[in-house]
């Protein structure tokens, strides 16, 4: 029993002791590796980083909306008299000034009428300058014509008269019925397809037309707005015409500039939305009729406003957050809020103040007391839609 014993409490101790040594042995190596970790972190070097200033500037508001090109007139171009075309003066497709000729229709039948008619009139004078010469024979007799002669020559030439009267009516008919035979355009603008071919039939009873003309300087854009929006609509046009951009599509190309012309009489009930028009000069002709186009209205312009980068604007779980460099050259987590962005540049409301510097590039690399090393940002940003936060 006792040699039992004996060895009991030397296992117990040589237990004991190996646990005391290997315990010992993880002690020193953690404690190893937390002060390797640490001589590692302080030799750390600084992330490298974009930065940009936090600036003071005036940031104009657009709303944004999709709208159509509209020709600022277009006319449907009709025959007003019946005949056979003999002439198109016109190329589908081209640009017409108002008065060129567009087509011609046989004009004999009409040259006919017209001279037909300046005959009539040249019978009817020399029946007059007769008449008048009865008159006056008439009145030469004096006590020896009777009354009822000498009124009853007054008054075949008051008839003559009054005839040549109509001969010059009807011969300015004549010259105009032959004037219509030669189709002019009645505004400048660009010709369409055209629906008739020489040696066709045309009559003016017939609703079919020659061709469409669009007027594409100016040019008009036709686009909604939410109609709550409508009372700064309204205020923006009671000041002057507000600026209008008609982009492309995508919203990456801006085509032409303009201004509103106009608010729609009415809202649309069905969509809550409000009818534009916009004027556009569109000497280049970038604007075409039936083109879609995205919009931006400018409504009104925040006044010494807080901007930064949009790269510079974080999500995260907790909401909007940029990291500002302070002057130690570490970085800081702000929390923001944002009102506007257009164009690459956010409006801040809370967070950040002018004259900051805020990181737009790395973020990734970085955490709260970050070490950093800065660059500046390029001015240069990509254009971008119109949002609101």
């Amino acid at each position: 029993m006792s040699k039992s014993r004996t060895i009991s409490w030397v296992l117990l101790i040589a237990a004991i002791g190996a646990a005391g040594y290997f315990g010992w042995q993880k002690y020193a190596g953690d404690k190893l590796a937390a002060e390797a970790a640490q001589k590692r972190a302080a030799v750390r070097p600084p992330v490298p980083v974009k930065i940009a200033p936090v600036e003071k500037a005036d940031f104009p508001v657009y709303l944004t909306g999709l709208g159509t090109v509209q020709g600022f007139n277009t006319v449907q171009v009709r025959t007003r008299v019946d005949g056979q075309i003999i002439r198109i003066a016109f190329q589908e497709g081209q640009f017409v000034k108002e008065g060129d000729t567009l087509v011609e229709i046989d004009p004999r039948p009409y040259q006919a009428a017209l001279d037909q008619a300046k005959a009539k009139r040249t019978q009817d004078e020399a029946n007059l300058a007769n008449a008048n010469l009865d008159l006056q024979r008439t009145t030469k007799l004096g006590e020896y014509a009777t009354r009822q002669l000498l009124d009853t020559q007054r008054s075949t030439v008051a008839q003559l008269t009054a005839q040549i009267a109509a001969d010059e009516a009807a011969i300015t008919n004549a010259q105009t019925q032959l004037d219509y035979t030669s189709i002019k355009s009645p505004i400048s603008g660009v010709a369409g397809l055209r629906q008739v071919d020489i040696g066709n039939i045309v009559n003016a009873a017939t609703q079919t037309g020659i061709v469409s003309i669009a007027q594409i300087e100016p040019i008009a854009v036709i686009f909604t707005a939410p109609e709550d929006q409508l009372p700064d609509i309204k205020a923006a046009l009671a000041v002057a015409p507000p600026k209008t951009i008609a982009l492309t599509t995508d919203g990456k190309r801006v085509l032409s500039t303009g201004t509103l012309a106009l608010i729609n009489n009415q809202v649309d009930t069905t969509s809550g939305t409000i009818r534009l028009k916009a004027v556009f000069d569109n000497k280049d002709h970038a604007l075409w009729p039936g083109q879609s186009v995205s919009t931006r209205l400018l409504v009104r312009t925040l006044q010494g406003a807080t901007v930064v980068p949009d790269d510079a604007v974080q999500h995260g779980t907790d909401g909007l957050y940029a990291y500002s460099v302070n002057q130690e050259n570490k970085a800081e987590l702000r929390r923001i809020k944002v009102s506007q962005s257009i164009d690459g540049k956010s409006v801040i409301e809370e967070g950040l103040s002018p004259g900051q510097q805020v990181i737009t590039s790395g973020q990734y690399k970085v955490s709260p007391g970050t070490l950093v090393t800065t660059a500046v940002a390029s001015s240069d940003q990509p254009q971008a839609k119109v949002k609101q936060e």
